[in-house]
């Protein structure tokens, strides 16, 4: 490496520095982080398992649900951890690793959800050439193309705070390794980087967020000429959508799309990102979704009735 790095680990300080309330904490976000593995891997399971749910728009939720649960995983296990310890250390590989592995994956749903909004446009303004235009290929290729944006998006972010000299301070007042708290203890001028940054995490959002709104703007208003219960179930659908949009993406800007400064409040905005919305995600989507909801319920019976079946004819 070409520059000073006398830093080998960082200090997280986490959430709260109170003993009582990290205990709270611990148990609050350990629930949160189990409902979200469960309730995510529930739905792969349950696309997986259900010939009904063969469309394409589950073909990207079960993509959602592994992301959410994959970026989740990322940031609450050791944040988790960290609420039962004194001291709250990660090594700058395992730091870069989570920025990485954070950006990667928050990167891919970024473009997965506008894979999502195009296929919602296209079921409900071409309803007869649907699965023409939404066959297997350019389901594979959006979501390629969703991966590798993620994936690029991440390298980029990862070579900038990679090549940084931290030599000062190693104290991150976050639970988290990402970029504005790192930028901050670098001991060089990161202004031209922190610009970088804004236009590479924030232009992503926002630019994202403006076209799927616009999108589900044009979509909402093809709605006019639809029968009415096409029309409510066309907003249902998209409704769940809109709804996982606004969770993920107003977080999103808030954080990426300003000045490199810590707010106070910036801690309370990612974990809305990091934790709370990949936990919705799956709730959002089953509880306003009578497909799934059915989908749920033929498994459970068929897997009660496998059980019931060995019970009384045990081999």
């Amino acid at each position: 490496m070409g520059h000073t790095n006398n830093v080998t680990e960082f200090v997280l300080l986490g959430l709260t520095q109170n003993p009582e309330g990290q205990k709270v904490l611990f148990v609050m976000f350990l629930l949160i982080y189990i409902v979200t593995v469960v309730g995510n891997l529930l739905i792969v399971v349950t696309v997986t398992a259900s010939p009904s749910l063969g469309s394409p728009m589950y073909f990207f939720l079960v993509y959602l649900s592994l992301m959410d649960a994959a970026y989740s995983t990322a940031i609450s296990p050791k944040m988790i951890s960290d609420l039962l310890c004194d001291k709250k250390t990660i090594s700058f590989p395992a730091c870069m690793g989570q920025l990485f592995i954070e950006h990667l994956f928050g990167g891919a749903e970024v473009f997965l959800l506008v894979a999502m909004a195009y296929d919602r446009y296209v079921a409900i303004c071409k309803p007869l050439h649907y699965l023409t235009i939404m066959n297997r290929q350019i389901c594979i290729l959006l979501l390629v193309v969703a991966w590798a944006g993620g994936f690029v998006h991440s390298v980029v972010q990862l070579l900038f705070v990679y090549s940084l000299p931290f030599c000062g301070s190693n104290v991150i007042n976050n639970f988290a390794c990402d970029m504005y708290p790192l930028l901050e203890l670098a001991c060089t001028d990161t202004s031209f980087i922190g610009l970088t940054m804004v236009a590479n995490g924030g232009a992503i959002c926002m630019v994202t967020f403006i076209l799927l709104l616009f999108s589900y703007g044009v979509i909402l208003n093809s709605l006019k000429t639809h029968s009415r219960e096409g029309r409510n179930k066309a907003l249902s659908t998209c409704s769940s959508h809109i709804m996982v949009v606004v969770l993920f993406f107003v977080p999103c800007i808030f954080l990426y799309v300003k000045p490199v400064s810590n707010f106070p409040i910036d801690k309370s905005v990612s974990v809305l990102l990091t934790v709370i919305t990949p936990m919705l995600n799956p709730l959002i989507y089953t509880m306003r979704n009578s497909e799934m909801k059915n989908a749920m319920g033929k498994l459970w019976c068929k897997y009660l009735t496998i059980g019931r079946i060995r019970t009384c004819h045990p081999h």
